[in-house]
């Protein structure tokens, strides 16, 4: 512990043996700033300015995408000690995704909602690019587990909040941290792009095929071929009496997958490493955990190699994740996430689809069963049980050949995001300890991006 008696700062112990040649300093030291969110739930509106909450930012990235908006009158109550700008952060202080640090992005207006607090740095003490990534390192995430609190939720307290231990470094030396790994950040976001343009991409194909049965009708009203004729002639001339295309068939879920129900107990064989995915993992950019089998508490669902976790908790939120298990590994996931595997013609990709469409999320929502809003599930059986139109095999065929190399992609692509992201986490502390020098960080960061 550094700093004076009345302001204490407690060095991470991991990093008690770095040259800092500044010393260390508390947060608000640094800051102009470290504002408490108002402790009341903002009422959303349909339009507006945008609330951010932590599970906005659990990735360490603000997603507009998501978040909910607040009307002027709201806005302007929750903006009275600050008014969040760029260059500030956000910072998550409570829940499941505590200890995360995001970006306010530019010309966006957006106030705390619960569970925030804002921190605005001294841009000549600190520079914010540099304190985000020092955040959300997993050195300072094990630091701050020593200091959480709460019995129901956990949560941070705002003297620990403000009381952070941040390295002194020089500000240009802080900026040049925030350039390199900012370069590994931009090619981790442009691949994330790339996936959901990869992702939407097949959807609509699988949407105009086999929800809105887009060719048949097209064939029915006498337009002229809009694919290719080996896959135009496969899709029937017209739909029958129930308003599907001629020869298709009316079945369930339970006709294209089925649900893995081996189990493994990770304690049995305590010095494998799991590949662990599980509903925080997804939510985290999904990325599954490795963890030992001697720390994993409980029995585990095998996950087999070419499936489809499809989450039964609280299903108005969508979690659906293509696995990426090599046939050696060692893969499980909890219980909330159901391992579906495709059954012949059906591939994943078929599957990955259809538990994204509207349709089929509707009739989740409406079989949910339990009465806390945060912990409502689906029964396995009644996902299986779910009705569908079955394709004719051809069609099905010819929609695998399509999709199959927008899923490779998308594997490839997460997967180097997944070795950029550990590039970052390793070359932080390096950075900061003096173990390796900026210019050959930006080499490696060159060669890797």
């Amino acid at each position: 512990m550094l700093g004076s008696l009345d302001k204490p700062v407690h060095v991470p112990s991991e990093a008690a043996n770095w040259a800092v040649a500044d010393g260390w300093h508390r947060l608000d030291d640094l800051c102009e700033g470290v504002f408490d969110c108002p402790h009341t739930t903002p009422t959303l509106a349909s339009h507006g300015p945008y609330v951010v909450r932590s599970q906005d930012i659990r990735t360490g990235v603000f997603r507009l995408s998501g978040a909910g908006q607040v009307s002027e009158e709201t806005y302007k109550d929750r903006i009275a000690r600050a008014e969040p700008r760029y260059g500030d952060l956000f910072y998550s202080r409570e829940g499941t995704y505590f200890g995360i640090a995001a970006e306010v992005p530019p010309r966006t207006r957006v106030c705390l909602g619960q569970r925030m607090v804002l921190i605005r740095p001294d841009a000549k003490k600190l520079d914010y690019r540099f304190l985000k990534y020092w955040l959300n390192s997993s050195l300072m995430a094990r630091h701050i587990a020593g200091f959480r609190d709460g019995t129901v939720a956990e949560r941070l307290n705002m003297p620990v909040i403000r009381a952070l231990p941040i390295p002194a470094l020089e500000i240009g030396v802080q900026g040049a941290i925030g350039c390199i790994l900012g370069a590994l950040d931009d090619k981790i976001e442009l691949n994330r792009r790339m996936n959901e343009t990869l992702e939407a991409m097949a959807r609509a194909i699988f949407k105009d095929w086999f929800v809105d049965f887009g060719p048949t009708r097209a064939k029915m009203e006498g337009r002229a071929p809009n694919l290719a004729p080996d896959i135009w002639s496969v899709f029937p001339d017209r739909l029958d009496d129930d308003g599907k295309p001629d020869g298709w068939t009316q079945g369930s879920v339970s006709n294209v997958a089925s649900i893995m129900k081996e189990t493994v107990n990770p304690q049995s064989l305590p010095d494998v490493i799991f590949s662990h995915y599980s509903i925080p993992a997804y939510d985290s950019g999904q990325k599954p955990g490795l963890d030992r089998g001697a720390d994993i508490k409980s029995n585990k669902t095998v996950v087999p190699t070419n499936s489809v976790l499809l989450s039964k908790l609280n299903p108005e939120i969508v979690r659906v994740w293509l696995t990426d298990v090599r046939a050696d590994e060692k893969a499980i996931c909890s219980t909330e996430l159901l391992a579906m595997q495709p059954k012949a013609p059906v591939d994943r990709a078929f599957l990955f689809c259809l538990f994204h469409d509207s349709a089929f999320r509707d009739d989740l929502r409406a079989m949910m069963t339990g009465t806390s809003n945060s912990h409502q599930r689906v029964k396995p059986q009644s996902i299986l049980d779910v009705q569908i139109v079955i394709p004719n095999e051809e069609t099905i065929e010819r929609f695998n050949l399509i999709s199959k190399p927008f899923v490779d992609r998308m594997l490839v692509n997460r997967r180097e995001v997944q070795d950029l992201a550990t590039l970052r986490d390793l070359l932080l502390p390096k950075l900061m300890s003096s173990e390796i020098r900026v210019k050959d960080a930006e080499k490696i960061v060159g060669e890797a991006t």
